[in-house]
C-alpha cells in the first residue's frame, strides 16, 4: 500500500499542540505518511513560550534534500521559519526539489502573543515564500504583519485577500476566526479572481492551541490525496472544527485542540 507523501516544514512544540507535533498528528489522521524538517526547537507549554533554538540553515536544507531527493512529497506545508536565514534555506531546498504543492501558514507569534518570526524575516516571508505558495493561510494578525492592514469586518477580508494575493500566492485563505461579533467562523478564499466564504460553527472555548497548525497541514494532506484546492480548504475546515469541538482541557493556559477526535466520536 502506497500512501500519499507530506512534509511538514517547522518548528517543534514541546507541549505537543501545534508545530511539527500538531502537523504529524493531522497526518496521521487524515491518512497521508508525514514527514518533518525542523526549523527550531521551542520549551513551550499551554502557558506560553519560554526559548526558542533555532536549527542551523545549513541543516535545514540538508533535511530537506534529504527527504525529498529519497523519499518525495506530494505536498509541502511550512509553519514557524523563524528567520530570514531559515527562510533562504528552505526556499533553496523547496526550489532545488521543484514544489509546486505548498502550504504556508506564515506563523509570526504562539495563541499567547509570544514571537515566532524575528522581524527582519517578515520581508523575507513576504517576497521569499509567498510567491511559491499555492495557498497561504493567515489569521486577521498575521495579515496585519504582510500587509499593514487592520481586518475589523468581513468586507476588510475581502480586501486583504486582495493585498495578500499581490504577494505572490496561488491562492490566499483569511481566518476569520478572530473577528469580533461575528456568530460563524468564516474563511475567505481568493484565487484572485473568484471569493469563496468557507463557514463553519463557532466553539466557546479556550482550548484553541494550534488550530493554525493544524487547518494547513489539513489542507496540505488533502491536496495529496488528490481534492482540489477549494474542496481541500472545505475538507480541512470540517476536520479543524471537530478537533476544536473536542479540546482537550490540558495544562492551566490554552489547551490543544483533538486530532483524533474522529477516531474517539
Amino acid at each position: 500500500m502506497t500512501l500519499p507523501r507530506v512534509l511538514t516544514v517547522a518548528g517543534s512544540d514541546s507541549g505537543g499542540g501545534a508545530g511539527i507535533q500538531a502537523d504529524l498528528k493531522t497526518f496521521q489522521e487524515l491518512d497521508v505518511f508525514g514527514m518533518s524538517a525542523l526549523t527550531a526547537l521551542t520549551a513551550q507549554n499551554t502557558v506560553g513560550v519560554h526559548g526558542v533554538h533555532e536549527v542551523p540553515p545549513e541543516f535545514v536544507t540538508q533535511q530537506l534534500d534529504v527527504v525529498l531527493g529519497d523519499i518525495g512529497a506530494d505536498a509541502v506545508k511550512t509553519g514557524m521559519l523563524a528567520t530570514a536565514t531559515i527562510i533562504d534555506a528552505v526556499v533553496k531546498g523547496l526550489t532545488a526539489h521543484d514544489v509546486t504543492r505548498l502550504v504556508v501558514d506564515p506563523v509570526c507569534a504562539s495563541k499567547h502573543g509570544d514571537p515566532l518570526l524575528a522581524p527582519e524575516a517578515v520581508e523575507a516571508l513576504r517576497t521569499r515564500i509567498l510567491p511559491l505558495a499555492e495557498v497561504v493561510t493567515p489569521n486577521l494578525g498575521e495579515v496585519t504583519v504582510l500587509t499593514g492592514m487592520v481586518v475589523r469586518t468581513r468586507a476588510d477580508m475581502a480586501e486583504a485577500a486582495r493585498a495578500v494575493k499581490a504577494l505572490g500566492a496561488g491562492w490566499v485563505l483569511i481566518k476569520g476566526g478572530h473577528l469580533p461579533d461575528d456568530e460563524a467562523s468564516a474563511d475567505l478564499l481568493f484565487d484572485g479572481a473568484t471569493e469563496t466564504w468557507v463557514t463553519g460553527p463557532r466553539h466557546d472555548t479556550r482550548d484553541t492551541h494550534g488550530t493554525g497548525c493544524t487547518l494547513a497541514s489539513a489542507i496540505a494532506a488533502y491536496r495529496a490525496h488528490g481534492l482540489d484546492v477549494p474542496d481541500a480548504v472545505r475538507a480541512a475546515k470540517d476536520y479543524v472544527s471537530g478537533a476544536i469541538a473536542n479540546g482537550l482541557r490540558l495544562g492551566e493556559g490554552i489547551g490543544p485542540v483533538d486530532h483524533g477526535w474522529r477516531r474517539r466520536g
